[in-house]
């Protein structure tokens, strides 16, 4: 770092603190120190600071979810340079060189010659100071997920699943340590082998299978909200009721009351919507439902929160169960598409809901309330299947990607099957055109999944209603058929399976 007499507008404060990521045992050791923007008493935001490019990619939770044999973990990698000038205002307790103390301190600034934690562009200079030097290594990515970096070589291959600085490595035993050799040569870095924990997710290995799942998360998130003695129930929320004045997930009516800020709803719907996208989907639909209400969540609403925290106290060491397949067809990938119509009948809109298994284990998934009125089932079906379909794309290309970078046989030769129940919307878009007074006011682009059946890219396939595994993602279904779709889609308890 350098000193610069500048103008002091606007020049960002840095302030000390503890940054709070952890590795898997929470050593005290673990804590760094970094640099960080603050605000003071002059007034300053980070947004009043004008800044160049600071998009960063990071890898798809959906990718990180899909892990092979024998990863590894690469982690605290703060080698960033190619920075262009910014400056800091001096921080306290470092000493100014004799030179400079004939004016007041608030007269210098530091110019940084590198980025730091904290700072906007360090996400983006980091992953194009990383991307250009695996690239350079002869490593390939694409578009597709720019954060997949790919090497193959005439003994194996090697994948680098990047997440800012966080790398997990994949691949044949001595590709993955010329990879780590790579990386040590050229930045500082935690070499942590095999993962055992990353961003939140335990991993747990065998010789054929991996566990993923986040049982010390979800510990700690019912700790938090005080409910790690409480009574654990069976389903994340109660089967909902026909009757709409009797829903208890219906909006607030105008005599009851709002809760405050001192009832942590946002909290609670933050941290558990990272355990429905990461390795949760049981909780997907639940807890959709009560985001809705974040801004006027009422008792009802809170008890709903408590309702899945209580199921999570009975289930906290479920995840998913990926296993090995030396047959290649058993890891196709397998779509899933549903509608609940009229879920939330008080605005007449619908819910979507699809999973895509690979291996029979779930990998993609999404519950979400659909952004027009549906005027019948078929009409949300198809809604659902456009949307089904938009994640199939995104798939099949990322599957093909590195199926192809690796020397694996491509699954682009066949379409992805994609069930659905409902006979009408499977005719429909099979045959692509719109029939009758009924459908006539359909929006046209909810019939691309026709054109992607016609290019061979999708299947759409019947298959009866209580075998769709994604009425899960739809609805709120009773004990028994609940359990039973949970695990077809490829989730276990840590104690059934045998870590050997």
């Amino acid at each position: 770092m350098t000193t610069n007499d500048v103008s002091e507008d606007k020049i960002p404060e840095a302030v000390l603190s503890e940054d709070s990521k952890r590795n898997e045992q929470d050593l005290e050791d673990s804590y760094k120190i970094s640099i960080n923007y603050a605000h003071n008493s002059l007034g300053w935001y980070r947004k009043e600071i004008k800044m160049n490019d600071i998009f960063a990619y990071s890898v798809a939770a959906d990718i990180i979810d899909e892990d092979e044999n024998d990863p590894q973990t690469i982690e605290e990698c703060r080698h960033r340079n190619d920075w262009k000038d910014i400056n800091m205002r001096i921080p306290e307790g470092l000493k100014m060189p004799e030179l400079l103390k004939s004016k007041p301190r608030h007269m210098y600034s530091i110019k940084l010659k590198r980025s730091l934690y904290g700072l906007k562009q360090s996400g983006r200079m980091w992953y194009n100071r990383l991307s250009e030097y695996l690239i350079k290594k002869g490593f390939c990515n694409n578009q597709i997920s720019p954060c997949l970096f790919i090497k193959r070589t005439e003994s194996g291959f090697v994948i680098i699943a990047v997440y800012v600085d966080d790398l997990n490595i994949i691949g044949s035993p001595e590709e993955i340590q010329q990879a780590v050799d790579y990386l040590k040569s050229e930045f500082e870095m935690k070499d942590l082998g095999t993962t055992k924990y990353c961003l939140g997710l335990q991993f747990e290995h065998t010789k054929a299978e991996i566990f993923i799942h986040q049982s010390n998360y979800i510990e700690k998130v019912l700790k938090r909200f005080h409910m790690d003695k409480a009574h654990p129930l069976s389903t994340p929320m109660v089967v909902r009721s026909l009757d709409v004045n009797k829903d208890p997930f219906r909006p607030p009516t105008h005599n009851e009351e709002i809760l405050g800020p001192e009832v942590p709803y946002l909290s609670a719907i933050g941290a558990l919507m990272y355990l429905a996208n990461n390795t949760r989907p049981d909780i997907a639909f639940s807890i959709n439902l009560l985001a809705r209400y974040s801004s006027t969540p009422t008792k009802r609403h809170w008890n709903g929160v408590k309702h899945i925290l209580r199921y999570l106290r009975g289930t906290s060491d479920m995840g998913l169960y990926f296993e090995r397949h030396e047959d290649v067809k058993a890891t196709n990938l397998v779509g899933y598409s549903d509608a609940g119509y009229l879920s939330d009948p008080h605005k007449a809109i619908s819910q979507s809901g699809y999973v895509f298994m690979y291996g029979g284990t779930a990998i993609s998934w999404r519950s979400t309330k659909q952004t027009l009125v549906a005027t019948s089932s078929n009409h949300a079906k198809l809604i659902a299947l456009y949307e089904a379909g938009r994640e199939c794309v995104w798939l099949r290309s990322l599957t093909h990607y590195v199926r192809e970078s690796c020397g694996l046989e491509s699954i682009e030769k066949s379409p992805t099957v994609i069930y659905e129940d409902n006979v009408a919307c499977i005719a429909q878009i099979k045959d692509g055109y719109i029939k009758g007074d009924r459908t006539k006011h359909i929006l046209p682009k909810f019939f691309s999944t026709h054109e992607l059946q016609v290019e061979g890219k999708v299947d759409v396939t019947q298959i009866p209603s209580n075998q769709n595994l994604a009425d899960l993602f739809t609805k709120a279904l009773p004990t028994k058929v609940f359990k039973q779709l949970v695990h077809k889609i490829g989730m276990q308890h840590l104690k059934d399976i045998s870590l050997n």
